[in-house]
């Protein structure tokens, strides 16, 4: 029998303007005994009303305030339901719900406090930009948790409780998955990664190159300032 992790789950979904697919995610993590919530940020469509059909706890954001506020309410909510771990989806349909089981297994390991995605080893549908900075930035946060995270700026991660208890998270926007990266290690939390696909489909990426690389940066010399 495989060993698995067998705390108590819910799975954390940040959405904005998905009424096509988030149904179908919640449906399928929901249907593996997962709770889920998702966080609706500003959404101008039905991705509220699709997500709370599937049985989905929403949390509604009248406007849009980012993945990292949208991830922080998420975790809030989630603690507040004394889970046991959380695993972070996108809502755009990158990330695979049948490989949700891979994360709770490798959480069963005595020594895994987060796991997290690696798309890194057969990046084939990931665009060319979009690998190299991801080498670049991973490369970055590798040095700065003092472990080796081959795709830092993967998602698709599971992070038990215990972590989000223990570490503060301060930022707002996309930063915050490098933010939760840097603070576990600093914390002595060990991180593992394992292999998920890379799925892309033509999904428009609401990051900004310019102000979010300006953001990046500006979050990185504040961190290296508290070593």
């Amino acid at each position: 029998m495989k060993e698995t992790y067998a705390g108590r789950g819910c799975v954390i979904i940040p959405a904005l303007n998905e009424e096509m697919r988030i149904g179908h995610i919640v449906s399928e993590a929901r249907g593996r005994g997962l709770d889920c919530i998702v966080i609706d940020d500003g959404s101008v469509d039905k991705t509220r009303d699709e997500a709370a059909s599937e049985g989905a706890d929403v949390i509604v954001h009248r406007k849009n305030h980012g993945k990292g506020m949208s991830l922080r309410d998420g975790f809030k909510r989630a603690l507040e339901g004394e889970y046991d771990y959380v695993i972070t989806m996108d809502g755009d349909g990158q990330h695979h719900p049948d490989e949700l089981e891979h994360f709770i297994r490798a959480a069963g390991k005595n020594d895994t406090d987060l796991v997290i995605g690696n798309r890194m080893g057969n990046p084939k549908d990931m665009p060319l930009r979009r690998r190299a900075t991801n080498w670049f930035m991973s490369s970055l946060i590798s040095f700065m948790a003092g472990q080796s995270i081959p795709d830092t700026q993967c998602g698709y991660r599971l992070i038990k409780t215990k972590v989000l208890r223990a570490i503060p998270l301060t930022t707002d926007k996309y930063e915050i998955e490098s933010e939760v990266l840097i603070e576990a290690a600093r914390a002595g939390f060990a991180i593992k990664s394992i292999p998920i696909k890379s799925i892309y489909r033509g999904q428009k990426s609401q990051i900004r190159p310019f102000k979010d690389t300006l953001r990046f940066f500006s979050f990185i010399f504040r961190v290296a300032l508290k070593r």
